[in-house]
């Protein structure tokens, strides 16, 4: 394929996360800084008491077709398919709605970022320095077939990345739910990470049941980590993944039918593929070109690449991933708007590295090898299974 070709993959920005956040804040008279959603508008102008968005990690259209029924309670309330952002993961995807805005606006790029105010590779959602593998580290066991096994000891020990939280310092946002709030709206939300701190989601429903009887008109997002948790683990078509996405089923249903005056929109930030996994330790030629290690995510991947290899670095990168991989320059991103169609953030450049590479196969490039071996599962690639996400609609 052609470039064109891969980059005609990248998420329709108008029709994206970030266009249902836009819609959730004009209902609430809040400002909003892109176009809103028409697949969500057409029920928001219904004027429901409660409006709540649950947003289940992972569970991308290609992962209801895997493992739910079409007459199913999720499946038979898709209001239609849209995107996620790019990169289709975690990290940018909920930022983009819980902020209304694009990755290249708020700049939370991926699991890693590389904040040059540290000079470092962050973890953004735990501030810790990235993970990375012990020097000299080896497998000290085998698998039953003989391939090598490493160990949870080859990595080295992680440390906090600053003194202060480095994601809200260098890349601060204000979220939907203050921004709401600030207008003159109610908003909340019900996540394992804000206060107070319910653990499954049992507890996410049942807060959300609470805050949906109290008076006047509100707005609920709510977040679970799985499915993506049990897919990365166990891969897309195990009796794991099966088993953990029907039960969300089950329990959504459930929740759904005590709701009154409801709009429940259910959706996901991105989907999910079964990933052949590398590590990038592996291939000392790549390695001799690079400043750091890549950050982002180990679908898409930012190099700062030495000036004195610049020139070789993509015939080096041919040799190993021929067309594995999409590799463009700093000025390429830019100019394609592969992170959104917004205003560039502030520094985003010097976050970007010389080159980003985008996996548009199922070729997977780890930092590690115990993450090698421990992720099957995986997502943040150019690729429309990753991007393809549901609107599901429940009205009560």
């Amino acid at each position: 394929m052609e470039k064109q070709q891969y980059l005609s993959c990248l998420p329709d920005y108008d029709n994206c996360l970030v266009n249902l956040a836009n819609s959730i804040l004009k209902e609430f008279g809040a400002k909003t800084s892109a176009k809103t959603l028409p697949m969500a508008d057409q029920y928001l102008k219904k004027d429901y008491q409660n409006v709540v968005v649950l947003l289940l990690d992972a569970m991308g259209i290609s992962i209801l077709e895997k493992h739910l029924k079409e007459d199913g309670f999720f499946r038979s309330h898709l209001a239609g398919a849209y995107d996620s952002v790019y990169p289709p993961t975690t990290v940018a995807a909920t930022t983009s709605i819980l902020s209304g805005l694009y990755p290249n606006e708020h700049g939370w790029l991926g699991w890693d970022i590389y904040y040059p105010q540290l000079d470092k590779n962050v973890t953004v959602f735990t501030n810790q320095e990235q993970l990375s593998e012990k020097e000299g580290a080896v497998p000290t066991e085998k698998y039953p077939d003989g391939r090598p096994k490493w160990a949870e000891d080859s990595l080295a020990e992680t440390k906090p990345a600053a003194d202060f939280n480095a994601g809200f310092t260098f890349t601060p946002y204000q979220n939907i739910v203050d921004k709401i709030n600030a207008a003159g709206g109610q908003a909340y939300a019900a996540m394992p990470f804000l206060p107070p701190f319910p653990q499954t989601l049992e507890e996410i429903l049942e807060r959300t049941l609470t805050l949906c009887r109290e008076p006047g008109k509100k707005f609920i997002y709510a977040y679970w980590n799985e499915p993506d948790s049990t897919m990365h683990r166990t891969g897309t078509v195990s009796d794991k993944t099966h088993k953990m996405v029907t039960g969300l089923e089950k329990i959504v249903e459930e929740c759904a039918s005590k709701l009154e005056n409801t709009l429940l929109l259910v959706t996901a930030d991105h989907s999910h593929i079964d990933c052949d996994n590398v590590c990038i330790l592996d291939y000392p030629e790549i390695l001799d070109c690079l400043e750091r290690m890549p950050s982002f995510e180990p679908r898409t991947l930012n190099l700062f690449v030495k000036k004195e290899k610049r020139e070789e670095f993509p015939a080096i990168m041919k040799k190993y991933f021929g067309d594995d991989v999409l590799l463009l320059t700093r000025e390429e991103v830019l100019e394609n708007k592969v992170f959104g169609t917004g205003k560039n953030r502030e520094g985003l450049e010097a976050m970007l590295g010389d080159f980003v590479a985008l996996c548009v196969s199922a070729k997977t490039i780890l930092n590690t090898h115990v993450e090698v071996q421990e992720m099957p599962g995986g997502h943040a690639g150019l690729s429309k299974e990753e991007i393809r996400i549901p609107l599901i609609v429940i009205e009560k």
